[in-house]
């Protein structure tokens, strides 16, 4: 089926509007199946990447705009995010005694020890949204949102 059959459009779309559609769509189907996913876990994808963010930190203190700058969704209220997550226990925020705006963020070991539960499962998780491409057409597909992505920036 074409995404202008599905989305039941009653004009002929361009190929620049199939794809740019085609990718919202998929976008959202994604977002769906990876909110379903990270239910059972009691997290949202937005604090799924904060506390990975945190683990790559090996220990090391972040701060605000360190999250913020490697956040998948730069929209995210990473605020809002990381105050749900330590209300779970799952990280540390510490005001910097120099600096009494800066806050020091930190994964707690109840963190860390859910991102290996969640690890277990994950790649299994990935594997179902791109089980009907091959090896090839998944690193083809890489390389075309990199592109379409690398545009924004001209």
């Amino acid at each position: 089926m074409s995404i202008g059959q599905e989305i039941k459009s009653s004009v002929e779309l361009s190929l620049n509007q199939k794809i740019v559609i085609n990718l919202l769509k998929t976008g959202s189907w994604i977002n769906e199946c990876s909110g379903d996913y990270f239910k059972q876990y009691d997290l949202s994808m937005q604090q799924y990447n904060v506390l990975r963010i945190l683990r790559g930190k090996k220990g090391e203190s972040a701060n605000l705009s360190y999250v913020q700058e490697r956040m998948i969704s730069p929209m995210s209220n990473t605020t809002r995010l990381i105050e749900k997550l330590r209300l779970k226990g799952l990280l540390t925020r510490v005001l910097c005694e120099n600096n009494r705006r800066k806050i020091e963020i930190d994964i707690t070991d109840k963190g860390l020890d859910l991102l290996k539960e969640i690890d277990g499962t994950m790649d299994a998780h990935q594997e179902s949204i791109t089980k009907n491409l091959t090896m090839k057409e998944i690193a083809l597909l890489n390389d075309l949102l990199t592109k379409i992505r690398i545009n924004k920036n001209k």
